[in-house]
């Protein structure tokens, strides 16, 4: 399909290693002229739902600065868009839950909030687990838990847990496992 944007013109307003603010300038479909603010992101977003042999899964929870707010999500970090993102799977999952897998299954592609970002997202099942020891960030001071799969889809479903690569996640997983797809 053909782009009905124009842009005219485009900005930085601020960057740093993990974003970069632009402004454009651009005609709109409508033949409008405005502005349109995007959030290029340097990275990608890699979440991992790591299963056992007995259907418990883990989850991290941690206070995110952005929203003011204690988070209950998936194992989940940024990935260099030049590295493998499989490998940055694995370097995540081992250092926020200390957990290698052998297995890994990609299950979805997405866009974060691609409205305003052109943020990408990858979500894997990691299967074949081994505990080890976590490697935690300096910005991370995380808490661990292991349960149920199923009880993490309620998380989902009554809002306790209300990150988008989280609930996106979980509730593909809960379907492919529903129909056998994995």
């Amino acid at each position: 399909m053909k782009n009905p944007w124009t842009k005219l013109s485009g900005k930085e307003i601020y960057s740093n290693p993990w974003i970069q603010l632009e402004e454009h300038q651009v005609i709109n479909p409508r033949g409008g002229q405005g502005i349109y603010g995007k959030v290029h992101f340097k990275g990608k977003a890699i979440a991992i739902i790591p299963i056992d042999e007995e259907g418990n899964t883990w989850l991290v929870g941690q206070y995110r600065y952005t929203l003011d707010e204690y988070s209950w999500e998936v194992p989940m970090g940024g990935g260099p868009l030049d590295e493998d993102i499989v490998e940055a799977g694995r370097r995540e999952l081992k250092e926020e839950t200390g957990l290698i897998a052998e297995r890994w299954d990609n299950i979805a592609r997405i866009h974060t909030s691609n409205s305003v970002t052109d943020e990408e997202g990858f979500i894997f099942v990691a299967r074949g687990l081994t505990q080890g020891e976590t490697e935690f960030d300096e910005t991370e001071d995380l808490a661990i838990r292991k349960l149920p799969l199923q009880e993490a889809v309620e998380m989902v479903m009554s809002g306790e847990i209300t990150d988008s690569l989280s609930m996106a996640g979980l509730l593909k997983v809960d379907r492919l496992l529903a129909n056998g797809q994995i």
